[in-house]
């Protein structure tokens, strides 16, 4: 049974982590393909992000109400059937348009998927890993869609990660009853929450602006071919496979969760240099581990102050992330038009992410 909830719990990690990087991956032959700039690329994100921003606390709501693998599994089905249906017409807007349906099913499942962990497994340890299979995701997706190298690569690859999780999160253990939730959506939005929603936005958020962008700036301000970029911005995500389920034994050491956004932030400033190219792939790797600490004190943190909505708070702390995304992938894009090939605006998050050690907390 356990084997089973942990399966059920990453296939809902997994596809919402593959789908914030997949577009970013190939942005040169996404734009290509359908005549746009780099800018209009990161709507594409952007387009996922107008959802999946705004339905975190109401899909938070589903899960405390109806059960995370309900809502959840639905999620996945939502992307599968909106990323096969963007192949059908290579026009920019209705590709943006499939990207917001597709948020949608992103935020049932991840919301899903934290609340399946706590409810089935428990640990913040168990959350950590949770988190870490979201965060393989997206490295997954920005070291193995370049290789295919076509526009079609992220919608195929998208829908085909989906349409297994829907099987996983069937054949998933079941959750255990709880009491039907009380407390009406409004009493969600809790002040206590706002440094643990601080924290995810300036880890997860600012990991998935940097790593949208990051393989453009190894490929533009560095020199070197989009496969070896996409290998060394692979690690940007996908070293939190380490550092996450780490941070669930961190939940006392507020000390080193601050140190990790110090850590996270000199290398992206490292990072934006982008060469040579062992800097570069240090740097990477550092980001990826730093920005990974603080998921699972951030949202075991936020269930454990909320234990009447523990689904819609998961979803409040990482609706502030989601929303870092939906603003910072357009913008760090367009800084690309400006003096240094995105060098600018990678300083100017590395300078956010040391900000936020000022705020980080992980007991409650």
């Amino acid at each position: 049974m356990r084997i089973r909830a942990a399966l059920g719990a990453f296939a809902l990690a997994f596809t919402p982590g593959f789908n914030v990087a997949n577009v970013g991956a190939v942005a040169d032959q996404v734009a290509h393909a359908y005549g746009i700039g780099l800018a209009v690329v990161g709507l594409f994100t952007t387009g996922l992000f107008v959802t999946h921003a705004a339905l975190q606390v109401p899909m938070g709501r589903l899960c405390d109400r109806f059960g995370a693998r309900v809502v959840g599994g639905s999620g996945l089905l939502i992307v599968a059937c909106a990323s096969a249906a963007a192949l059908s017409w290579k026009v920019a807007w209705f590709a943006i348009g499939m990207r917001l349906v597709a948020g949608i099913g992103t935020a049932a499942s991840f919301v899903a998927g934290a609340e399946y962990t706590r409810a089935t497994i428990g640990s913040a340890v168990a959350q950590g890993m949770y988190g870490a299979v979201s965060m393989a995701g997206g490295g997954l997706a920005l070291a193995l869609v370049p290789l295919w190298g076509s526009w079609r690569a992220p919608f195929v690859t998208a829908a085909l990660v989906a349409a297994a999780g829907v099987v996983l999160v069937a054949l998933a253990a079941p959750e255990p009853a709880r009491a039907p939730v009380q407390r009406g959506l409004p009493t969600v939005v809790d002040r206590r929450l706002l440094p643990l929603a601080a924290m995810h936005a300036a880890s997860f958020g600012l990991a998935v602006v940097i790593g949208n962008w990051v393989v453009t700036l190894l490929h533009r301000a560095g020199g070197e071919p989009e496969h070896v970029a996409g290998f060394a911005g692979g690690l940007v995500l996908f070293l939190g496979v380490i550092s996450r389920p780490l941070g669930g034994r961190l939940l006392d050491r507020p000390g080193v969760i601050r140190a990790s956004f110090v850590v996270s932030g000199l290398g992206i400033a490292a990072l934006a240099i982008a060469k040579p190219l062992p800097l570069a792939i240090a740097a990477a790797a550092v980001v990826g581990i730093a920005t990974g600490i603080p998921f699972a004190p951030a949202f075991a943190g936020a269930q454990r102050l909320r234990p009447d909505a523990p689904g819609a708070a998961v979803g409040f702390v990482n609706m502030m992330a989601a929303v870092t995304i939906l603003v910072g992938t357009p913008l760090l894009g367009l800084t690309f038009s400006l003096p240094g090939d995105g060098r600018i605006g990678f300083l100017v998050v590395a300078a956010l992410c040391c900000a936020t050690a000022a705020v980080a907390r992980s007991r409650v």
